[in-house]
């Protein structure tokens, strides 16, 4: 997991540098995925943005119990990519992620089950969720302090 976790950082260093583009659809996704995730207001209303507002969507779709187990402590419940599809579906950000990276829905559903588990577990170290909202500078400082990097 911890290259997963690198390529989160290396993701969001390229993001933070001169519009640094790269080919990889699945580097594409977490750089799409991380700004969703500092972005307050998203396309399903103001409930959709951000952090919480995530967490909430996957709480909508009957997942609570999951996105508790990422936010908690102990091990990470998986979600499937149906379920990723049923909770991002309706609010419309599975769609602007996959126009973001030329994916497919269910390519981009696919990568984020494998993504959003271990990403929300690294943003939520006390078992509480904590709005990003300086954006992605501030998520890579927080990214690297929880991998033990310092900040740039």
């Amino acid at each position: 997991m911890m290259g997963l976790l690198d390529s989160l950082l290396g993701a969001v260093s390229n993001a933070q540098g001169q519009q640094a583009q790269t080919n990889d659809p699945k580097a594409m996704l977490i750089q799409a995925a991380l700004s969703m995730l500092t972005n307050q207001s998203g396309a399903g209303g103001a409930n959709s943005g951000g952090l919480g507002g995530l967490l909430s969507q996957f709480q909508n779709a009957g997942l609570g119990d999951v996105v508790s187990s990422w936010v908690g402590h102990g091990e990470n419940q998986p979600v499937s990519p149906d379920q990723v599809q049923q909770a991002l579906g309706s609010s419309g950000q599975l769609d602007e992620l996959a126009q973001a990276t030329g994916l497919s829905k269910e390519e981009t559903a696919g990568h984020l089950s494998e993504i959003l588990p271990e990403l929300i577990n690294k943003l939520t170290p006390n078992g509480q969720a904590q709005e990003v909202s300086g954006g992605l500078g501030e998520l890579a400082g927080m990214l690297g302090n929880l991998l033990g990097n310092k900040p740039a």
